[in-house]
């Protein structure tokens, strides 16, 4: 069977012109991409965890706290069956919270970067959290500095357009499932809206991406993150590295009555990033697919209100 392939991006470093290949290969053909040896420490990864599913295992009221109701969930608490996978008839079964950027509140982006919320109930929720945002986002913007290099881009090219970028961590928890036959699934099949995604722990069974028609079983080993291309990088490389749906499945066995967490990190460029597809993506064979600009926060704003989240 086919699969996402793993590469270790200290090769980046070490066999830069392979490793780019062999990634924007990986991008072009599956838009997905698992990246181990990036060096984020175990500790932090498992410190962040024991955080977040602390917060969870809260009382609901005590959580909702924490809900903002008409922020689009931007940050702080978002409960359980409220995001709705675009086109799905049933919410998906999770609730979640987000980190965002911490900015000097003068900043342009205050407006649409709202400060961050903690839980005061979870002490080390911050440190925590806020360590593993940090980290992420550095290994994401050196995974978009050797996909600059296969688009044939200067390296840096991403850097300035993603510094201030709207960037959320999702802790997310899905419950045990105790009702048989349930319409609804964990996450319904869907596509990322930002550049990239980096996904902390698909070690548990339920990841799974489409390729080819055939739905793709993902599982991490070792250090692994799950990397996959967003919406708004297919736009912006004119569909040259795919937005691949994905979902995450019930457990057909007793796993099922286990809960599961995840946390990714969706990497979004700057608020007033334009996302027309860049010339170098452009070509006779591959002609520009949109004929009308749209920001970054525009084109967030539209798929928000799509998933239900506003």
């Amino acid at each position: 069977m086919k699969q996402v392939p793993t590469l270790d991006i200290r090769r980046y470093d070490s066999d830069r012109d392979a490793f780019v290949s062999e990634l924007g290969a990986a991008y072009r053909q599956f838009g997905f991409c698992c990246i181990s040896g990036h060096g984020i420490p175990r500790e932090l990864i498992d410190g962040a965890y024991q955080a977040f599913e602390q917060f969870f295992a809260l009382p609901t009221e005590t959580k909702m706290k924490y809900h903002v109701p008409g922020s689009g969930g931007a940050r702080g608490y978002t409960p359980f069956k409220v995001e709705t996978a675009k086109d799905s008839r049933y919410p998906d079964l999770k609730e979640f919270w987000h980190v965002g950027r911490e900015i000097p509140r003068d900043s342009k982006f205050a407006d649409v970067m709202p400060p961050n919320l903690w839980p005061e109930e979870v002490p080390q929720f911050k440190s925590c959290g806020y360590g593993l945002y940090e980290a992420l986002d550095q290994l994401g913007t050196r995974v978009l500095r050797a996909l600059a290099l296969h688009i044939g881009l200067p390296e840096n090219y991403f850097d300035d357009k993603t510094e201030q970028g709207n960037s959320i961590l999702r802790p997310i928890h899905y419950p045990p499932i105790i009702e048989e036959s349930i319409p609804n699934v964990r996450a319904g099949a869907h596509e990322d809206i930002n550049f990239i995604t980096l996904l902390v722990g698909a070690s548990a069974e339920g990841l799974e991406v489409l390729s080819e028609g055939q739905w793709l079983p993902i599982t991490t080993e070792g250090d692994a993150i799950v990397v996959n291309i967003g919406d708004m990088l297919q736009r912006l490389t004119n569909h040259l590295y795919p937005s691949t749906s994905h979902r995450v499945v019930n457990p057909q066995n007793e796993n099922a009555r286990k809960p599961r967490y995840s946390v990714p990190f969706f990497l979004h460029p700057n608020p007033d990033v334009v996302l027309d597809p860049l010339p170098e993506c452009v070509t006779a064979d591959n002609p520009s697919r949109y004929d009308t600009s749209l920001t970054s926060h525009e084109y967030l704003m539209q798929r928000l209100r799509e998933i239900k989240l506003i």
